[in-house]
């Protein structure tokens, strides 16, 4: 029985899956979820934005087990940064994204066919000299110039690549005639038997899961799909089809169909739920965060590697207040979570001069209206008001903060508990915010629940505002 790869490139794709962009705490839900579920391998989208992601890809890297493939583009020079984001992966592995139709390589590349082969060789070689696994994404296939695309498959294979992936990226051809191309291409490419090959398919048509069954009918190895539409064939309809036909086809896959509806049902609703343009939270669906569990006998490396996996990265100064701080919790407990730890390290790690401070707030909301806050805020002496209209009252509290200071910080997590019992119970809001790849968490309590959450964003601001200066 052949087993057929089903590959996710829902991450790469996020950015034309969903308007706005994915919150760090998402991407990692995502890997997390997708690697539950023993998808062979998750996609990660090219460096951009250098620090950031590469602190997002080496999280991923240590929390999944599957394959683990940071794309690289053909002209890219960031080839040895991206491979320094995911080698801490257990599978690793390297794919070089090459337009190969005349119109994308003119205007993406500014190549033509000699100089564009040129670039396949070089830049195959450098990953491979980094990474044992490298993959070549032919885009554009379809309307790629024949000579020219066997031409640039062999190059890639010459130069190393083991994996082969063939794009109908303007989803242009029926199912049919894709599996004429996909034959045509192996006749003309000996040294395919030699690789794995996958197809990745459009979905213009609404064909591309049609496609990519005519395709594992013609012996590719594997499919690429997304978690949620548009534009590709879908976890579920690949999952489907594998299902339906397997015995038929004498194929099978790896996928966990027991937890697939769920996962991927939980998967849409992250990635399809809209938000406020201006709201600092994100889409409000929570997943599934695991919670580690610390005793008094972890050593002072077994709470600080917690620690990273939150997200914090702290001066062996702050790791050891943290540290103290754990074992005088963990004595009165059996065990501390991560909640607790997040809880401490906001009010241990990094304490700063404040540099902004409350001076007053007012809050107004209901049922009936929209949630307003009038928070002002005190900097050297100098006071700042402003008035922040959000979902709810913390959401224009914080806005109205994010007025005051002229800078939105992306919102990696907020928590809100209670400490003591009764009508006047006190309230511990936890904020963590995330600057310039690095997470800053605030603590607040109050018996007023904004309140809290206000002095807890201050908390986490001071921070940041201190490590800037």
């Amino acid at each position: 029985m052949r087993i057929i790869k089903v590959i996710d490139v829902t991450l790469r794709e996020s950015n034309v899956i969903r308007e706005t962009a994915l919150t760090f705490k998402e991407k990692l839900e995502i890997a997390r979820t997708l690697d539950r579920v023993r998808v062979d391998a998750l996609e990660l989208p090219p460096i951009a934005a250098v620090k950031a992601d590469q602190l997002s890809n080496k999280t991923i890297a240590s929390v999944v087990n599957t394959t683990l493939t940071a794309c690289v583009d053909v002209i890219s020079d960031s080839v040895e940064e991206t491979w320094e984001s995911i080698r801490s992966a257990k599978r690793p592995q390297l794919n070089i994204l090459v337009p190969c139709s005349p119109v994308q390589m003119e205007y993406t590349c500014h190549k033509k066919a000699p100089a564009m082969l040129e670039a396949i060789k070089e830049q195959v070689g450098k990953c491979r000299f980094y990474c044992e696994n490298v993959e070549f994404s032919a885009l554009d296939a379809t309307r790629a110039e024949s000579e020219f695309l066997y031409q640039a498959i062999n190059a890639a294979i010459e130069a190393g690549a083991n994996r082969i992936t063939i794009c109908d990226t303007a989803g242009v051809m029926l199912p049919d005639e894709f599996a004429g191309f996909l034959l045509a291409v192996k006749e003309n490419v000996p040294r395919l038997d030699e690789v794995e090959v996958y197809v990745q398919v459009s979905d213009q048509m609404n064909m591309a899961a049609a496609c990519s069954a005519a395709a594992v009918k013609c012996g590719v190895h594997g499919i690429k799909c997304t978690a949620s539409a548009p534009g590709f064939p879908t976890l579920d309809q690949v999952s489907r089809f594998i299902q339906t036909k397997g015995k038929d086809l004498d194929i099978a896959a790896n996928l966990r169909t027991t937890e697939l509806e769920r996962a991927v049902g939980q998967l849409r609703r992250l990635l399809e739920t809209t938000r406020s343009e201006q709201s600092p939270f994100d889409t409000g669906v929570s997943g599934e965060v695991s919670n580690v569990c610390l005793s008094e006998s972890d050593s002072i490396s077994d709470v600080i590697s917690v620690v990273r996996q939150l997200g914090y990265d702290l001066t062996d100064d702050d790791n050891a207040k943290v540290y103290e701080a754990f074992r005088r919790v963990a004595v009165k407990k059996n065990f501390v979570g991560t909640r607790e730890l997040d809880a401490i390290v906001a009010s241990t790690a990094m304490q700063v001069p404040p540099a902004y401070r409350i001076d007053s707030y007012v809050i107004n909301s209901g049922n009936i209206i929209t949630a307003t806050a009038n928070v002002s805020l005190e900097k050297n002496g100098t006071k700042m008001r402003s008035v922040g209209i959000g979902d709810g009252p913390v959401d224009a509290a914080f806005l109205a903060i994010e007025q005051i200071i002229g800078h939105h910080y992306e919102l990696d997590d907020f928590q809100i508990q209670t400490v003591t019992e009764g009508r006047e119970a006190m309230g511990s809001a936890l904020v963590k915010l995330r600057a310039n790849g690095k997470v800053y968490s605030g603590n607040g309590i109050s018996t007023d629940i904004i309140g809290a959450s206000v002095r807890a964003y201050i908390s986490a601001l001071n921070k940041i505002v201190y490590e800037e200066d």
